[in-house]
């Protein structure tokens, strides 16, 4: 975690370390038994490792060191300077003075959803973005509420999540490029070749694993997604003093998501994973329509859950949602 005031959070360094570590033994066990298939077998097989390990660790690569500008592009955001948008970085200078961090770039992005999101493989290269909706007088953001939103944003700067994240993705991305290099490796003729009757059950092979490990990578993936959410709304909550202002905040952000017609929503759904409400619409209870295993974030009942234990935990009274 960045040398900031923002508290630090026991649960979230123990379920980043418990779920590497799982992460690590799998990919441990994974690199290990594809050492051995290029090893044993035919020069096909050795090939398609080599070339999912190369595109994973570039693709890795690349979205760790320009996350900014990849996340300011799918959002079609602009940056903006005190003068063009000062109200907003007014509430970022004080955050950042009360976190003792580096003040990071600031962006708007031009939708009507109600969002934000913070990226940068560090402080020193990380922006938030703002949409406008979340800007707009119809969703109605005390300003209370909308500082705890971007401390929950800046929170995520502040624990590098970015990093974190991108490194416990590595195993996901190549396991899945193995899959399908491997599929096309055999859709195209791979398996035919009269001279090596062996290619088809070794590329097999690679696709089951692949599969497997892609599967366990990605449920142990999303469960680290789901708590860093969980961490970055305490943080938020602990650095303003106003957990009551993040959950009115949140409430107003995920209920105005059933406004939003599913074709944005959907068009949005790429950058889920660092939005601060996740763009899908609720059911009644507030819970994600989608299978809660398989989202990026907690549900809109858990969080508020944890924001009324804080709220209590400061000695002040939960008001009523």
């Amino acid at each position: 975690m960045a040398r900031t005031r923002y508290a630090p959070d026991r649960g979230l360094t123990v379920r980043m370390t418990v779920t590497m570590f799982l992460l690590g033994l799998v990919f441990v066990a994974f690199v290990a038994l594809l050492i051995g298939i290029m090893i044993a077998v035919h020069a096909s097989g050795a090939a398609i490792v080599l070339v999912a390990l190369v595109f994973g660790g570039g693709g890795a690569y690349i979205s760790l060191f320009y996350s900014d500008k990849i996340a300011l592009a799918a959002a079609g955001a602009h940056e903006v300077t005190p003068q063009e948008a000062p109200e907003l970085h007014g509430i970022v200078d004080r955050l950042c003075a009360l976190a003792d961090m580096q003040k990071p770039r600031v962006a708007i992005a031009p939708t009507a959803m109600p969002n934000a999101f913070a990226t940068g493989r560090n402080s020193e290269h990380a922006v938030l973005c703002v949409t406008e909706g979340l800007l707009s007088p119809r969703l109605g953001l005390t300003n209370e509420e909308l500082e705890g939103v971007l401390a929950h944003e800046l929170s995520h700067v502040a624990h590098k999540d970015v990093q974190v994240m991108t490194y416990a993705s590595l195993l996901a991305i190549v396991a899945g490029l193995l899959v399908r290099f491997a599929f096309y490796s055999e859709l195209f003729g791979g398996g035919r070749r009269s001279n090596n009757q062996s290619a088809l059950p070794i590329i097999l092979v690679i696709m089951v694993v692949s599969a497997v490990v892609y599967a366990i990578s990605f449920l142990l993936i999303r469960l680290l997604s789901r708590y860093r959410e969980l961490a970055a709304d305490r943080s938020g909550a602990l650095l303003t003093g106003q957990p009551s202002a993040l959950m009115s905040a949140l409430t107003k952000v995920s209920g105005a998501m059933s406004r939003i017609p599913t074709q944005d929503l959907r068009s949005a759904e790429p950058l889920n994973a660092f939005y601060f409400a996740p763009a899908m619409k609720l059911n009644g209870e507030g819970r994600q329509s989608l299978a809660g295993v398989f989202s990026t974030h907690p549900s809109l009942e858990k969080r508020l859950e944890e924001l009324a234990k804080i709220q209590r935990q400061l000695g002040q009274t939960t008001p009523p949602q």
